[in-house]
């Protein structure tokens, strides 16, 4: 059956597991909210670890029908997507010198820096994967939403300079006008979003406007971590990548109008909603096995230097509708 960390937790008959999942729920918000659909099976020779599902692209719609008259057959549009599953993790080397300092201190020390490094590589994958970079990852929101009904472009929503300034918001007037945009965005999904994550300058400035509006508010999460929301939907900084100091969601530079005429803009940032779920989006575990594992040193055994590892699944992302996530972009934060 489908499983959430906090299931998993209640599973699992390891403490040093249950370990690491407190630390995934407490250092991911990502991880904390997915839903893994643990369906997919290893069994036989020459097994894949695939997860086959149809995407559904378009919503289904409605007419009148005159008397004596047809209605107009329409279907939604459907598209057939696989995802290979992948496991995440790492391994690190400890003398058993260094084992028996401060009771095992390094060696709980080399593990907990593991699970951030981790954490923090699911996050990037989240958001910025891409198969044809990484072939042993998944496609992350960023590819998987380029092009698609929920790809909310200034340009061709009546900006012709191609992003919306928030540096400029100083006024309550301004500040509606920067949320009809948020507004029309989070409109194009198919229901309420869980989630909105974007980078920190944006944070700051998303706090200001929603400020001005009366649609701000301070809150805490299931692992009483403090969440700050937007007319209730939680505002969040998914972190830095793993083994560097740079943002997963990054302010960058673009031409926002597509034609050059407006030169190259600097600080912008994209925003993404989420709405979590077996009929949006959720994560693939395998069936049967734990969605973490570790493997602590044995230095019972002969030998100087001991291996120990922590994994994450094989795991992968789904997005099941293209309308269960979307994101805003070049919008002008700095």
């Amino acid at each position: 059956m489908p499983v959430t960390l906090a299931q998993a937790k209640l599973n699992a008959t390891d403490d040093v597991d249950v370990q690491i999942i407190d630390e995934f729920q407490k250092s991911n918000d990502v991880l904390n909210r997915l839903t893994f659909d643990d369906v997919v099976s290893g069994a036989g020779n020459g097994a894949t670890l695939t997860y086959g599902y149809t995407r559904q692209i378009t919503q289904r719609g409605a007419a009148f029908r005159a008397i004596n008259s047809e209605y107009t057959p329409t279907e939604v549009t459907k598209q057939r997507y696989t995802v290979d599953l992948k496991p995440l993790g790492g391994s690190f080397q400890i003398d058993r010198v260094l084992n028996r300092v401060a009771q095992a201190a390094e060696t709980a020390f080399q593990m907990r820096e593991l699970l951030k490094g981790t954490s923090a590589k699911f996050n990037d994958s989240f958001f910025n994967g891409d198969t044809a970079v990484d072939a042993n990852g998944f496609d992350g929101l960023n590819k998987l939403l380029t092009g698609t009904a929920t790809e909310y472009l200034p340009v061709s929503n009546g900006v012709s300079t191609g992003y919306v300034d928030w540096t400029a918001v100083s006024s309550q007037s301004a500040a509606f006008q920067a949320i009809a945009h948020i507004d029309a965005w989070l409109g194009t999904l198919d229901g309420r979003p869980d989630a909105i994550y974007l980078p920190r300058k944006a944070k700051a400035l998303f706090k200001v406007i929603a400020s001005y509006a009366g649609q701000y508010s301070i809150d805490r999460d299931s692992v009483g971590n403090v969440v700050e929301s937007y007319n209730g939907i939680p505002l969040i900084d998914p972190g830095q990548k793993d083994g560097s100091a740079l943002d997963v969601l990054q302010v960058v530079s673009r031409d926002t109008d597509g034609a050059g005429a407006g030169g190259t803009i600097t600080g912008l940032a994209d925003l993404y909603a989420v709405r979590y779920g077996l009929d949006g989006v959720h994560g693939v575990a395998m069936a049967g096995q734990p969605l973490v594992s570790n493997w602590m040193p044995d230095f019972s055994t002969a030998g100087a230097v001991k291996t120990g590892e922590a994994e994450l699944g094989p795991v992968a992302v789904v997005v099941k509708k293209t309308k269960s996530a979307a994101v805003l972009r070049n919008v002008k934060v700095s």
